[in-house]
């Protein structure tokens, strides 16, 4: 169907420029690895969903993509 929306979500850990360690889990959609949300362009902003972040759970985070120093994604 046109414009339907996919889920595939793989937990990762994230790092941001201010030496923040962000756990949660991204939608890689029609992608096979984690690592292909990273080559594209779009969107300037990835969003991690029950995510743990300065010491709350369960967190959704939109963090932009030119913040990030690495991501692990957990296999």
């Amino acid at each position: 169907m046109a414009g339907e929306f996919k889920t595939n979500y793989k937990k990762i850990t994230v790092r941001t420029v201010d030496g923040a360690s962000i756990v949660g889990e991204i939608n890689i959609e029609d992608f096979n690895r984690v690592s292909d949300i990273f080559k594209t362009t779009e969107p300037d902003f990835i969003v991690l969903t029950k995510a743990t972040h300065q010491g709350g759970d369960n967190k959704t985070l939109f963090i932009n993509r030119d913040h990030i120093i690495w991501v692990e994604p957990e296999e």
